[in-house]
């Protein structure tokens, strides 16, 4: 495989970039990034490319973590738990944890500086060898954006236009503005690669350095389309015109979004992080919410999501750990089902299956997604079926009864019931929210394992219904059932970077806690 061929050069020319890239300074690390000209520069296609090919498996291994330190620290410990997929295992973990709104300082600092170092440290070698412009450094502004859509999701305000602007230290945009330039980014990029594309089709010379698409552009256009509209769909209760606009742009551009399971975004590594999570590190089990709407509807994909529990008061099934309680034994946390994540499966990005719910939300609200909400709506389930290996989605989607489950805790301590009555089956004549509802609903079933995405859909909608947090140890009461909004701002930003800092905290509007909501968070909920 290529990586033994360069990884140890790379890391080596990379170190000297994280080195420099301190966000007390990081301004001075960083070149201008204002660059317009689109041109495409045939020549960065050819040749060995080692000099800068060898910085992009860094860049894609950071747009969703897939190293397990770091798939902890930015993950699962955040949104694998908020977007209620997983559940943690640990006595310590719940007391000073994200699930009650105590994470330590070191934690909150964590996917800031990871992100950040490993992302710019790549990209600006990446922007130096193609003076900000062809079809790599496009490339590299999708994977990008990629990463920072994730980053802004879960701060806020965040350094994005005026990264490597000069200056003492880096100042935040607002997420508004993070938004419209990451918007500007992708359309630009959209349309570089897609000349390429066009120019030059079938030709993969990137794909020794490309972990996901093997060098396939097509592949990226489509990617960056997907990313594109589930973006503008984020943005929907913020700003429904451009939302609306970047939504069917995507959708209908030429090359389009991901329709097809051999077009989902996937990251292939040695060993996939969440199977080190619950094996190697025995650090968490499913998710009581997911196991109890799974459940409820007799979902099939159950076995392929969740691994059978350990045999606990005489029986044995699929059984989730409540998010936001006090956990006191180890032991009896473990014998929870965990994923069944193997350590040869891929870690995902985007699927189809999110993409059709997305057109399927589009539609409902009127706008031009290639199709009707309803038939949208059952496609994203057989494409979720389809990806699991599995066959009986339109038997799935005509059920009109089921409903999600009742928690039940096998140790009896916790259990509660159900949180929803939505059934499967499209309704023509639901009302709105209801047709939200269903739609939201099955696309964080589909979605699984996607944490964060799960966590940012159930912020923007209030869907679906979770239980609430037993166990509060901030000062904000109210998260018990209104939930976390957002993580507080990195702590070491307040140390190093403290002007930008308090500024930063004005741009959020709202004070720097966990239930300050994001610019995006607009719906009465």
């Amino acid at each position: 495989m290529y990586r033994n061929r360069f990884i140890t050069r790379f890391k080596v020319i990379n170190s000297l970039f994280v080195l420099a890239l301190t966000f007390s300074s990081c301004a001075d690390a960083l070149k201008d990034i204002n660059h317009n000209n689109t041109q495409l520069n045939e020549e960065l296609m050819k040749g060995d490319n080692f000099k800068m090919g060898a910085f992009f498996p860094q860049m894609q291994e950071y747009v969703n973590p897939v190293q397990e330190n770091a798939y902890q620290m930015n993950n699962n410990l955040i949104g694998d738990i908020y977007g209620r997929y997983m559940s943690i295992t640990k006595p310590d973990f719940s007391k000073n944890g994200f699930g009650t709104f105590n994470a330590p300082a070191n934690w909150i600092n964590s996917p800031f500086n990871d992100v950040f170092t490993k992302i710019y440290g790549a990209w600006t070698s990446i922007k130096g060898e193609t003076n900000g412009e062809g079809v790599n450094f496009e490339w590299a502004q999708i994977l990008r954006v990629a990463a920072f859509q994730r980053i802004t999701d879960m701060y806020g305000p965040i350094p994005y236009s005026k990264v490597g602007a000069g200056g003492t230290g880096v100042a935040y945009d607002t997420q508004e503005e993070v938004y419209k330039a990451m918007f500007a980014d992708l359309t630009k990029s959209i349309d570089v690669l897609t000349g390429y594309v066009l120019r030059s089709p079938g030709t993969t010379p990137m794909k020794d350095y490309d972990e996901v698409y093997g060098g396939d552009f097509q592949k990226w256009v489509k990617f960056a389309n997907s990313l594109k509209l589930r973006m503008a769909m984020r943005i929907v209760y913020a700003d429904p015109e451009l939302a609306r606009k970047m939504a069917e742009e995507a959708v209908n551009h030429s090359i389009g979004v991901i329709k097809a399971n051999a077009d989902n975004a996937a990251i292939a590594y040695p060993k996939n992080p969440i199977n080190i999570m619950w094996d190697a590190y025995s650090d968490t089990r499913v998710g009581a919410d997911i196991v109890a709407y799974m459940d409820g509807y007799k979902d099939p994909r159950m076995s392929k999501y969740f691994q059978t529990s350990k045999t606990i008061n005489g029986k044995t099934g699929y059984y989730g750990i409540r998010t936001g309680i006090n956990i006191t034994n180890l032991q009896n946390m473990l014998n929870y089902s965990a994923p069944a994540a193997s350590s040869s499966d891929k870690l995902l990005w985007l699927n189809a299956a999110e993409v059709a719910f997305l057109r399927s939300e589009g539609a409902m609200r009127g706008w031009n997604m290639g199709g009707t909400d309803e038939s949208l709506y059952n496609e994203g389930i057989r494409l979720s079926f389809e990806e699991r290996g599995l066959t009986g989605a339109e038997t799935y989607y005509a059920n009109n009864t089921l409903t999600p489950g009742n928690y039940t805790d096998p140790y009896g301590t916790y259990s509660a019931s159900a949180t929803s009555t939505i059934t499967i089956k499209w309704n023509a004549a639901a009302n709105t929210e209801a047709k939200l509802e269903r739609i939201i609903t099955q696309k964080w079933i589909a979605m699984w394992p996607l944490g964060q995405e799960a966590w940012s859909e159930q912020r923007r909608t209030g869907y679906p219904k979770f239980l609430p947090t037993l166990v509060n140890y901030s000062d904000e009461s109210d998260l018990k059932t209104k939930l976390a909004a957002r993580i507080p701002f990195p702590p070491k930003e307040l140390e190093n970077n403290a002007k930008n800092y308090a500024d930063a905290v004005v741009k959020l509007g709202g004070l720097d806690k966990y239930g300050t909501r994001l610019w995006w968070d607009k719906k009465n909920k």
